[in-house]
């Protein structure tokens, strides 16, 4: 009688279920798609990033460009026995010092339209004889003046905040902002900074996108007249270029 010898399955004889098979063959390709999501993702903020450079390159050449032809202007008036008036400014900047006890219905509905609902809150005011007319009514309530390149820069990174899904979101990643105000051409901080700057033609929707301004007390307190007009030693109404002191002192 013949002897069957016994079989012993060896490692490569292992089968695997059909199942696992699909599930790992789906893991890799998961994995290879994302792989090169992630290098498309790469490549594409490498674009971007060089854009913004060159963008906020130009922003500057623009600013020390306005710069020397004020100075050009200016010398040329001088050397004609003439006097340089510069253009009027057409950006404001706003700050509410005075509490909502007591006021008015008209001066708390314009408080209300400029966003400055609470005490220290501040925005960015675009000038014209309609927003004149209302700082004139809210003059004893508020403090303005005319911000420079710096203080517009100093606001934005240090206290700016987006309204987004109605939300007060901190400006942390350029992706927030060209999300919501990609369609303008606004991509960056440094985009922003200048339309609010320059008053650009798309200043409303970059204005309205910024939330309000959450300031603090000034460094040594307001002056002992708080309620008096600037001119009077209070602290009230237009400050014009000497906002820009107050805004260090509430930032």
């Amino acid at each position: 009688m013949a002897s069957t010898a016994a079989t012993v399955p060896t490692q490569d004889q292992v089968l695997v279920p059909e199942t696992l098979l699909k599930k790992r063959k789906s893991q890799e390709q998961a994995r290879a798609a994302t792989r090169e999501e992630a290098q498309k993702k790469k490549e594409a903020n490498k674009q971007k990033r060089s854009v913004i450079f060159k963008r906020a390159e130009s922003y500057v050449k623009e600013y020390r460009d306005a710069e020397r032809e004020k100075i050009r202007l200016g010398r040329v008036a001088r050397q004609e026995g003439n006097f340089y008036v510069a253009d009027e400014p057409k950006l404001i900047f706003v700050v509410r010092i005075k509490g909502i006890n007591k006021i008015p219905p008209q001066p708390r509905k314009i408080l209300q339209l400029l966003r400055l609902l609470q005490i220290n809150n501040g925005t960015f005011v675009r000038l014209s004889k309609a927003t004149q007319e209302m700082l004139t009514i809210i003059n004893p309530y508020v403090a303005y003046g005319y911000p420079n390149l710096k203080s517009v820069r100093e606001l934005v990174y240090k206290r700016g905040y987006g309204k987004v899904d109605k939300q007060r979101t901190p400006l942390t990643d350029n992706q927030i902002i060209e999300e919501h105000l990609g369609k303008y051409g606004i991509v960056c901080m440094e985009d922003l900074i200048h339309e609010i700057y320059t008053v650009g033609p798309n200043f409303k929707q970059a204005n309205n996108f910024l939330w309000p301004f959450k300031l603090s007390n000034p460094t040594g307190g307001f002056r002992s007249r708080k309620f008096k007009h600037y001119i009077q030693g209070g602290d009230t109404g237009n400050r014009e270029e000497n906002i820009n002191a107050l805004i260090r002192q509430m930032n």
